[in-house]
C-alpha cells in the first residue's frame, strides 16, 4: 500500500511540474542584450514568466531580423510563444544630401522589414491572445536633421501596427513603442537638440504596459 501511494505521490508532482511548464508565459526579447532590451529583460522577469533572450549573435537563441530566411528558422526553434518584444533594427543617420538608395533600404530591410516579417511570420506560431510589441521611435513625430530615414522607418512602423491590429486572428494583439532620445544613449543627445532624455525606467514600462495590458494598436509614446 505504502508503495501505491509513493507512486501516487510522484505522478501527481510529475503532472504538477508539467503544468507548470506548460503554462509558463514565454516571452520572446529579440534585441535583450541592446540599451533597450537589458532593460525590457529586467521588467519582464517575474514568476510564471518564461523570458527567451535573442539577438543576431546574442542571447539564448540567435536571429538576424535582416533575413526571413532566418526568422522562419528561429520560430521552428521556439514554436509556441506568448508575446514577441523586438527592440532591434537599424537605420540610416546621416544628412539627406549624401543619402543614397542604399543607405535608405538600410532601415527598409532591417527596422521595417526586420520587424514586419516577425509579425507576418510569427502570426503562425503565437499562441491565442498573445502579443507582438514592436519599436519605432520619436522621429515619426518630431523630426532631426539627418534623421530623414528613420522618419520615415519609423512612421511606416506605427502604420503597419495600426494596419495590422485589425486583422489578427485569435485576439491576438500588436502595439508599438515610440521612445525619444534615452538616458542610456548619450552619443546621441547631441543630435536631438532641445529633446529631455527618457529614462530607462519609463520606456521599459512601455514595454511592460503593451505586453501585460490589454491594448492593440496602440503608438505608446515615450517622450
Amino acid at each position: 500500500m505504502q508503495c501505491v501511494l509513493e507512486i501516487y505521490r510522484k505522478t501527481q508532482f510529475n503532472q504538477f511540474t508539467l503544468y507548470l511548464k506548460t503554462s509558463l508565459m514565454k516571452i520572446i526579447i529579440i534585441g535583450a542584450s541592446g540599451t533597450l532590451g537589458k532593460h525590457i529583460n529586467l521588467v519582464l522577469k517575474g514568476e510564471g514568466r518564461e523570458i527567451i533572450t535573442a539577438g543576431r549573435k546574442s542571447g539564448d537563441l540567435q536571429v538576424d531580423i535582416d533575413s526571413p530566411e532566418s526568422i522562419e528558422a528561429f520560430f521552428k526553434k521556439v514554436k509556441h510563444f506568448d508575446a514577441l518584444v523586438c527592440a532591434a533594427g537599424s537605420g540610416h543617420f546621416g544628412p539627406l544630401k549624401k543619402m543614397t538608395n542604399s543607405d535608405f533600404l538600410t532601415g527598409v530591410n532591417s527596422k521595417l522589414m526586420g520587424q514586419v516579417n516577425l509579425v507576418l511570420i510569427g502570426q503562425h506560431y503565437i499562441n491565442p491572445k498573445g502579443s507582438f510589441t514592436l519599436t519605432s521611435g520619436i522621429l515619426s513625430d518630431d523630426p532631426v536633421v539627418n534623421g530623414a530615414n528613420l522618419s520615415a522607418i519609423n512612421s511606416a512602423v506605427n502604420g503597419f501596427v495600426t494596419g495590422a491590429a485589425i486583422e489578427l486572428e485569435n485576439d491576438v494583439r500588436i502595439n508599438v513603442v515610440s521612445p525619444g532620445v534615452v538616458e542610456d544613449s548619450p552619443n546621441f543627445h547631441a543630435a536631438f537638440p532641445g529633446h529631455t532624455p527618457v529614462t530607462m525606467e519609463k520606456v521599459a514600462k512601455a514595454y511592460e504596459r503593451s505586453v501585460l495590458g490589454a491594448g492593440t494598436g496602440q503608438i505608446i509614446k515615450v517622450f
